[in-house]
């Protein structure tokens, strides 16, 4: 089978030359051969070796799949592995499982081009948590059966709050006894035991069973039922507890330090009741769950249940308690004192005694400043059942009745603005005393004696008499009171005229009139009107050019001032013509006669319209009972039917262009997350339907990816949602394909979604799909005749054909005969069934001579199964 095609050559080579010779190989049977070629070269032999192998193909397989540590959430997880061709012909493959896990394995059957490499995809479904160890048997051409081994771990994605000083797993905060009004923190860790990423938010349970809001517990059960109208008050339990942060992001196995605020408050009671005995127990439930993640458990839906009656959201509660208690402080002798009279420089003293009455807690007071009395010591602390004397002083600085309130602080650590991370001592609770105090005037006799002679700095007119003991002298001296041209009182003859703007002077007010004095002002006598002699020192008294500047620069404060109130004066003017001008007032003030038009009742709306709520702040925790409040407003709405599948208007599409929060996320329901179509029948069509619930008051946009063809008659696939509205998508699910691996033959797909364009969800569709088939009620049947038996009497029966599918069915019913006709014959002969319905056909025995009494049919399923139906005639011989 080799051949030799060479031409020698009669005269030998010369050295360079080559001389080329061509081997032909041409096979006559699918064996590989070996032989040699035998060179001859001068004296010298040269054997060449010779193989002719067949073409053939060398498939190669990876051994192993591993997927890790993967989340049980219900999401398809994929990896490929790859089938390399070595060889140089096509090779077959074949991947065939029969494991418990569910697998898709998309090509599980195909062939390898020579010299390439072909993807096989594996997709598990990560319903379960367990550690995944399955093999999948491979048949490679010419390798034969090959195993490859599906590895991984399937986790929980679990979310745990440990201590930050333990690091153990926590349950409970204990906060503790608080005053009303004050804050106290605690820091924790949240801790994200999964090898995902995970968002979450934090949701205060406030319908959660043992939940208590303001109880007291440690009273009377009379007294615990007789308060039971403050549980059924409205009660913001977000003004109580405070998480920062409420929302966030946590990496794989990351840890996140959240600070948790417990400020209890005081309620107000529908009755009267002793502050002593106010004392409010807080029971609360803090849970941490995880935005958008509910799943189904896929082990289930073979026993019958559905995906959308089993979901389980992945959260942690933390429990949260404490007490409020009220300040109880007393005072001896009361919250009103009294203070003896006394005189203006005296003062008087009241001892008081200030009593913490509370067993738990300790309390710290500070008195605030009040005008004419004065408390030593003025703060301190007391603690529980403990007292203090301080003392109250009345110390008047003018004469009359003093009722006085004295404030006096309690300190305790509050928090500023929602900023938990920042205590701070502030005052929480006031406290009043009433302080009554008389300062009377003393009454003191003057006795006025004759001046010797010289004129003391105050004297009066005449400077003859002085009067002693009027009180402290003053600080400055009597100047020029009048001016000269409005008095003529004593005027001189010569100084009657005088039409200056000269000041009368004193006569005592020599001592004024020798300090330094403005150089321009003029003084005269206030009996003659001669002008007096005004000193003015060079070494104090403003020169020319400076008065001129003090004047310049009093007239630029001027010039300012007056162009800041011109400025101000105009900007309320325009903002007085701003709020007024509409087509009513037209810019005018209604008080400038300008009367509004009168309303009735009938010219109101019949409807309110809704306030459009505003998006949840970040700062505000989420509650239990405001979920459900919004939840519902959305719900109670009729479904929104008309489709908009892209945002047209401008506050649409500015909506749609917002990134949401966490918070805002937990509020928008998307769902069932998994959909369970149960048994379908090939080359049917079901439909099932995706619930859209937006609890926002912005549109939301969401936008659905199908990538398999069994999804594909899904739409619409894009719809804008408007605030506080519930719709659906309706999901199609075809197939032709029926489910071949274990688990009763359930097929799976997902596909996801976006909401915005932005965040990202996922729908896992769990269908089992089924061939088409029809049911006998029975595989055997007798008939009996129908009235007595007669020559000529029919036999007769009936069988029902019954469709468990949710497809039409047609059926052809034909006999099975030998070399004889069959006396059995079947109406209808064909027909089709109706989804979940049934229809009865007749078999009739016609009895003759020798003819048997049995019969055979059977019932071809058109693309479905076949079945075989016995007939046998009863007949009974009478002698």
């Amino acid at each position: 089978q080799f051949k030799l095609i060479v031409e020698n050559p009669e005269t030998p080579i010369a050295s360079g030359l080559q001389l080329k010779a061509v081997v032909e190989y041409t096979p006559k049977h699918t064996e590989d051969l070996r032989d040699k070629l035998t060179l001859l070269i001068d004296d010298d032999v040269v054997h060449i070796p010779l193989l002719g192998l067949v073409p053939y193909c060398d498939l190669e397989i990876e051994s192993e799949v591993n997927f890790g540590e993967i989340i049980a959430n219900s999401k398809l997880v994929s990896k490929e592995i790859s089938i390399v061709n070595h060889g140089t012909t096509t090779g077959v493959f074949r991947v065939s499982y029969d494991g418990v896990v569910l697998f898709n394995i998309k090509p599980a059957r195909g062939v390898v081009e020579p010299k390439s490499v072909r993807k096989i995809k594996v997709d598990i479904c990560t319903d379960v948590p367990g550690v995944i160890k399955e093999m999948m048997k491979v048949e490679l051409e010419s390798r034969g059966c090959t195993e490859v081994w599906v590895k991984g771990v399937v986790v929980e994605q679990a979310l745990k709050v440990l201590g930050v000083s333990c690091g153990k797993v926590l349950k409970c905060i204990n906060f503790g006894p608080l005053y009303f009004g004050t804050s106290k923190t605690e820091k924790i860790h949240l801790y994200n035991e999964s090898p995902q990423r995970m968002d979450w938010v934090a949701v205060l349970d406030d319908n959660a069973i043992g939940v208590e809001m303001g109880t007291d517990l440690q009273g009377s059960t009379d007294a615990v039922l007789h308060d039971l109208s403050l549980k059924n008050k409205d009660v913001d339990v977000s003004t109580l507890v405070l998480c920062v942060p409420s929302q966030g992001t946590l990496q794989p196995y990351e840890k996140s330090l959240i600070t948790v605020c417990f400020s209890p408050e005081k309620f107000e009671r529908d009755f009267e009741v002793n502050d002593a005995s106010l004392v409010q127990d807080y029971v609360l439930f803090l849970r941490f769950e995880t935005v958008g993640e509910r799943g189904v458990s896929l082990q289930d839906l073979s026993g019958g249940a559905t995906a959308t009656k089993r979901r389980h959201s992945r959260h942690v509660d933390l429990a949260l308690t404490g007490s409020g208690f009220p300040v109880i402080l007393t005072f001896k002798p009361g919250t009103v004192i009294n203070f003896e009279d006394c005189y203006l420089g005296e003062q008087s003293q009241v001892a008081c005694t200030v009593k913490n009455e509370s067993e738990f807690l300790p309390l710290t007071f500070r008195f605030r400043k009040t005008a004419h009395f004065n408390v030593s010591p003025n703060r301190g602390m007391l603690k529980t059942k403990s007292e203090k004397e301080v003392v109250i002083s009345f110390s008047p600085h003018q004469i009359g009745t003093f009722d006085m309130k004295q404030i006096i602080d309690i300190i305790g650590t509050g928090i500023e603005k929602n900023n938990v991370d920042v205590l701070k001592m502030k005052s929480f609770h006031q406290i009043y005393l009433t302080l009554h105090g008389v300062c009377k005037s003393k009454r003191t006799s003057i006795v006025f004696t004759i001046n010797p002679g010289l004129t003391p700095l105050i004297s009066n007119a005449t400077g003859q008499f002085v009067a002693r003991g009027t009180g402290k002298l003053s600080d400055t001296a009597p100047v020029a009171v009048l001016k000269s041209a409005q008095t003529q009182i004593h005027a001189h003859r010569k100084n009657r005229n005088c039409q200056d703007d000269a000041l009368v002077a004193f006569p005592n007010d020599r001592a004024a009139s020798l300090r330094p004095t403005e150089w321009n002002q003029k003084y005269r006598t206030i009996f003659t009107k001669t002008e007096r002699y005004n000193y003015v020192d060079p070494e104090f008294a403003y020169t020319d050019s400076e008065q001129l500047l003090r004047k310049a620069n009093r007239q630029r404060f001027i010039d300012f001032i007056s162009s800041l109130r011109q400025r101000r004066v105009e900007k309320e003017a325009a903002r007085q013509f701003y709020i007024y001008n509409n087509p009513v007032n037209i810019g005018i003030k209604p008080g400038g006669g300008l009367k509004p038009p009168h309303i009735s009742i009938t010219d109101l709306p019949k409807k309110m319209p809704e306030p459009k709520m505003l998006p949840s702040d970040d700062s505000c925790m989420l509650t239990s009972r405001k979920l459900a409040a919004i939840a519902s407003k959305s719900t109670n709405k009729a479904v929104w039917s008309w489709l908009n599948p892209m945002p047209f208007s401008a506050q649409e599409k500015a909506d749609c262009r917002l990134t949401l929060t966490h918070k805002q996320l937990h509020q928008i329901f998307i769902g069932p997350s998994t959909i369970d179509f149960g048994d379908v029948c090939v080359y049917s069509t079901s439909t099932r339907e995706l619930h859209i619930i937006n609890n926002l008051s912005v549109h939301i946009w969401i936008q659905i990816e199908v990538e398999v063809a069994e999804l594909q008659e899904t739409s619409p696939l894009s719809q804008v949602v408007p605030p506080l509205t519930k719709t659906h998508i309706p999901v199609v699910f075809e197939t032709t394909t029926v489910g071949t691996f274990k688990r009763q033959g359930f097929l799976y797909f997902s596909f996801t979604y976006k909401i915005n364009k932005q965040h990202i969800g996922h729908v896992l569709v769990v269908a089992r799909a089924m061939p088409i088939e029809l049911q006998l009620s029975t595989r055997e049947l007798i008939v009996t005749p129908v009235s007595g038996c007669l020559a000529g009497t029919e036999f007769r029966g009936t069988v029902r054909v019954c469709n468990p599918r949710n497809h039409p069915a047609g059926f052809t019913w034909k006999p099975v005969t030998g070399v004889r006709k069959s006396p059995f014959s079947i109406k209808p002969t064909r027909g089709f069934v109706e989804p979940y319905s049934d229809v009865e056909c007749e078999v009739v025995w016609h009895p003759g001579f020798s003819t048997p009494e049995t019969g055979q049919f059977i019932l071809y399923v058109h693309q479905g199964n076949s079945v075989n139906l016995k007939c046998s005639a009863k007949v009974t011989i009478h002698v």
